[in-house]
């Protein structure tokens, strides 16, 4: 039988979406304000910290922020001086973003501060628990990510498809 209601405070999506909004702003509040940043500009300088010069596409890859997005924040992390953009070699069409020195160095500023938010929300979880709700939530998003393969996207939000309903039969249904 269905369930006609929700028990939000042991309801998975609803755990998840506020102990990130919650790390979100405080490191928001903490780090990124001040530097004019947001969520999305930090994952993006992450990312390039970690792996180095990017194509745009493997960036959105890399940090599930929509493409077109993604080239908006490119270009704000390039006013700021953070990071540059390269064409390709190989195709007018393709773009390298990386790092400038600046970004480099306030990346680096950055990261032990992201590192003590997460310090603190996992504060009395041992180490063993925090790997495995990683695990668990790296397979979760897969799950997510083959159903949709299997769907039709109409649009994507935050680099993830948001999915319209089909007509079958008369019928609405989710995909």
């Amino acid at each position: 039988m269905a369930r006609t209601s929700i028990n939000l405070p042991d309801y998975l999506p609803y755990l998840v979406n506020r102990v990130g909004a919650a790390i979100a702003l405080r490191f928001s509040e903490d780090a990124l304000a001040q530097h004019d940043l947001s969520i999305a500009m930090w994952r993006v300088l992450a990312a390039m910290s970690r792996v180095g010069p990017q194509r745009q596409i493997d960036l959105s890859d890399v940090t599930s922020i929509d493409v077109s997005t993604l080239s908006r924040l490119g270009t704000r992390l390039v006013r700021l001086g953070l990071a540059t953009r390269l064409r390709s070699k190989s195709s007018n069409r393709e773009v390298t973003v990386q790092l400038t020195p600046k970004g480099t160095k306030l990346v680096g500023e950055l990261i032990p501060i992201a590192h003590r938010w997460e310090r603190i929300a996992s504060a009395s979880i041992s180490s063993e628990d925090v790997e495995v709700t990683k695990r668990c939530l790296r397979q979760m998003y897969r799950n997510l990510v083959e159903h949709a393969q299997h769907a039709e996207p109409v649009r994507k939000l935050d680099g993830e498809p948001v999915l319209r309903k089909r007509r079958r039969n008369g019928n609405l249904q989710t995909e």
